[in-house]
């Protein structure tokens, strides 16, 4: 039996989407496409800075690649490696692991770069406009 993959109209319908799997997704041209797990040295690197800022900010306010950003453009949402919230979203991301774009951007958003041309089109340019364009 074919399994038809959902399409999504909006942001919105996306949200209210589960799957019953911890999959990240990211919301392309109203499709979901599936984000690949992290290299082990990004990881590494990632944790590397979780580390330096954990004093500087506490554990409540940094997020690593598990936090969901709604930004402009395709895709709508990219996953940073690591995300250093403000106070008030600690309330706001109880429910829901995700920034809107309604809501105060982040204090800051690491991505750590993987080597190879598409990834660095991907990393230092697309993402970096979808994130500078949040604020």
């Amino acid at each position: 039996m074919v399994q038809l993959k959902p399409r999504f109209q909006s942001f919105e319908d996306y949200l209210a989407y589960d799957d019953g799997s911890d999959k990240l997704y990211e919301l392309f041209n109203g499709e979901l496409i599936e984000v690949p797990p992290e290299a082990g040295l990004n990881v590494e690197i990632a944790n590397f800075f979780f580390a330096l800022l954990l004093p500087i900010v506490g554990h409540q306010r940094i997020r690593g690649h598990g936090l969901e950003l709604e930004v402009r453009g395709e895709p709508k949402n990219r996953y940073p490696d690591l995300t250093v919230i403000r106070e008030e979203h600690i309330e706001l991301l109880k429910k829901r692991n995700t920034i809107r774009l309604m809501m105060p951007p982040p204090m800051l958003v690491l991505e750590v770069v993987s080597p190879g041309t598409i990834q660095r089109d991907r990393d230092y340019v697309a993402k970096r406009h979808q994130y500078e364009d949040m604020g």
